[in-house]
């Protein structure tokens, strides 16, 4: 029988807390992974707070836990499969998200990394489930931890309905494992998947024991720890008996799933549904701290909401909801807990056919839920979450010192200086927002005001010189009581990365006012050109899923390198750029195929005009790195000639020019969005003069 889906009045704040509860319990327990029991007790006694200063280290970074939670699900968007999706799908939605040696997984070689083995296979050819299986890659290999750590999303995917996540989670592990790490991994699922309408956590724990087979040793895990919590009230004297039983000397490999499997129920066995004491408790115990925290916290935070962060160590406040999920779609990177909480939501709307009823696309920055604050800090002010009329808003808070004193409230939209050498899982990003783009917002003057304010938008970039320079739109005097809607496009004469966006504030000298920010978005195609340059910024801006780039002194070119046969990407942009043109002039030292694409979608999905052959030029869709030749002519373009090139899309009709006088056109409705990207295959290639603007303006 079908299960029925059951979507709680509040299952938006649900999965928000959620996505919260999943990247709090990763960035608490990241700083002291694969540690052991002992170690940490002796350092620290319990884990009941983040410790990353006590290491001199970052508290919100890129992780693999959280990047494929939140990017695996997003084949979803790509495939409209829905609930038939398969595997295979999923394999495919793997080989365009991830960049390889770059991002997402750990990268520790074949035999070694179980998602790099099995990234291996997709990319030989070798599809999933195939990929992932013991059969190919060996029973120690394909039971390792990480599907059950990429698994949480696929829950909140299948609200009350745990044996429907189970499925979808069953098929998105295979891609990568076999086995008790599938059986892990649906249990997980389906219990994230019953937390929205269960709270108790020995029926939780039985749900996901419905799900996986009754003879499988994860279901032994669960029974022997359901005995011992019934005989045993210290959780340490049963942490002693998972070491002796089910510890890592007992498993090969070097992050088997059922050590950290057994952790994960004990802490939530023990933890009595407190998120404070479970997280205490799987940190305290060692091993994969960061894995089964993140999945303790997901679960606990979709089970008790908002309030499961009440009362306790305030775990929300020094995160601001900040994300990266650095993968091919570079513009998605740098995010927040809101933004990829009503992805989730839409997409799980979306998929039981039901999109109609789901919420509508809103603004980037809208502050939906309690406490939110989507990553906002302030210059000479106080920010924070504020709830007005019904909603939620960002309070700005402050006094002007002198009459050219601001107060400045802003958020990242592409990677803070101090992140550019980020540790550990690397970090890839385009900005999010470009030199051409329209920004909107919609203040409001507190009523408590004493007199008015002055507002205007605020952006700051990265110079030639990586140094912050800031940019001001128009100033709009707002009265107490009285809303405004301000509206300022970015200068296309901007030149670098923009770093940050936000809300300016002035007040009379000496007078304490506030105002709220109650959204913040924008649209439109960016007009700006990307050289070489020497900063580091404009260097991260492009996302490289190709060998290498080649950086030779003094060199006008960005020079691309791909060693294989499939194509590499420069990519730069966001996967919402619609209509789009782009130039660049291109010059092939030696390659097979060299040229500009436009609608990237990742790493196998996008539009392209490049050279096919010394006498051939083709307009080509490549859809899961399927090759669909749309258009052709022949060109002469020999080895170290510099040919200018352009591509335009405009909702399904493409035109490409190669030289002065070859045009190639075509109509294809297959992508609606995406970034820009250079590429070439099995050489090297140098591009100069690249740039994009809307289409019909690129040469206006």
């Amino acid at each position: 029988m079908l299960e029925t889906l059951q979507f709680p009045a509040d299952y938006a704040e649900r999965v928000y807390a959620g996505v919260l509860g999943k990247v709090i319990g990763v960035y608490a327990g990241r700083p002291f992974e694969g540690w052991s029991f002992a170690d940490i007790t002796a350092r620290f006694g319990e884990i009941n707070r983040y410790v990353n200063e006590d290491f001199g280290a970052r508290l919100v970074v890129s992780d693999d836990d959280i990047s494929g939670t939140l990017a695996f699900p997003r084949v979803l968007d790509d495939t409209g499969a829905g609930l038939a999706i398969s595997s295979r799908q999923i394999g495919c939605g793997w080989l365009n998200t991830i960049i390889e040696e770059r991002t997402i997984l750990w990268w520790g070689g074949m035999g070694v990394s179980t998602e790099h083995t099995a990234y291996l296979r997709l990319k030989s050819g070798m599809p999933a489930p195939e990929s992932g299986s013991a059969a190919v890659n060996g029973t120690v290999v394909s039971e390792q931890i990480g599907a059950q750590i990429f698994i949480d999303g696929w829950g909140m995917l299948a609200p009350g309905a745990p044996r429907l996540a189970a499925d979808l989670a069953g098929r998105a592990a295979r891609v990568s494992h076999d086995g008790e790490a599938v059986f892990a991994a649906q249990f997980v699922a389906a219990m994230v998947a019953a937390a929205f309408t269960e709270r108790d956590i020995q029926r939780l724990l039985d749900i996901g024991l419905s799900v996986i087979p009754g003879d499988s040793l994860v279901a032994a895990v669960v029974g022997d720890l359901k005995r011992w919590r019934a005989e045993e009230t210290d959780w340490r004297s049963t942490r002693e008996r998972v070491d002796e039983l089910y510890g890592y000397h007992r498993y090969g490999g070097g992050c088997h799933v059922i050590p950290n499997f057994a952790l994960i129920v004990l802490a939530l066995l023990y933890g009595d549904g407190s998120f404070d004491r479970s997280l205490m408790i799987v940190n305290t115990c060692g091993w994969d701290t960061d894995c089964n925290s993140g999945n303790v916290g997901c679960l606990l935070a979709v089970r008790g909401g908002l309030a499961a962060f009440d009362g306790g160590y305030d775990w929300r406040g020094p995160v601001r909801d900040r994300i990266y999920i650095p993968t091919s779609d570079g513009g998605g990177c740098v995010t927040d807990a809101v933004q990829e909480a009503w992805r989730i939501v839409r997409r799980a709307y979306a998929l039981h056919g039901l999109a109609d009823q789901g919420p509508p696309a809103g603004p980037r920055y809208r502050f939906g839920f309690p406490g939110a604050v989507q990553g906002f800090t302030a210059e000479g002010a106080k920010a924070g979450a504020a709830a007005v009329q019904g909603s939620h808003a960002l309070r700005i808070s402050g006094s002007c010192a002198g009459p050219d004193h601001w107060l400045y409230a802003h958020t990242a939209t592409f990677i803070p200086p101090e992140d550019f050498d980020m540790p550990g899982y690397q970090l890839v990003a385009s900005p999010s927002l470009y030199p051409g783009q329209t920004v909107q917002a919609h203040v409001t003057a507190d009523p408590a005001n004493n007199e008015g304010v002055r507002v205007r938008l605020q952006a700051a970039y990265y110079d030639e010189n990586d140094a912050m320079s800031t940019i001001y739109g128009p100033v709009a005097p707002l009265d107490p009581g009285r809303s405004a809607s301000l509206e300022w496009r970015i200068p296309p004469e901007t030149s670098g990365p923009v770093a940050r966006i936000g809300v300016a504030m002035q007040t009379a000298p000496g007078s304490t006012a506030d105002v709220l920010l109650r959204s913040l978005d924008w649209d439109g195609t960016p007009e700006c050109s990307f050289v070489r340059g020497t900063s580091s910024a404009s260097a991260h801006a492009w996302v490289l899923g190709a060998t290498a780039l080649q950086q030779w002194p003094r060199d006008e070119w960005i020079r691309l390198v791909e060693n294989g046969s499939r194509p590499g990407l420069l990519i730069q942009g966001a996967r919402v750029w619609g209509g789009v043109a782009l130039r660049a002039e291109v010059n092939i030292h030696m390659a097979a195929r060299a040229g500009i694409a436009v609608r990237v979608q990742g790493m196998t999905r996008f539009y392209a005009l490049w050279r096919a052959s010394e006498g051939h030029i083709e307009l080509v869709r490549v859809l899961d790195g399927e090759t669909q030749v749309l258009a052709a002519s022949p060109f002469a373009w020999p080895l170290d000639r510099t040919v200018p090139l352009s591509l335009t899309v405009s909702g399904a009709r493409l035109t490409g020019t190669a030289g002065a006088d070859t045009i190639l056109s075509a109509e294809d409705h297959m992508l609606d969005g995406g970034a820009i990207a250079l590429l070439c295959s099995e050489g090297t290639v140098g591009f100069r003069n690249v740039a994009v603007a809307p289409p019909g303006e690129l040469n206006r």
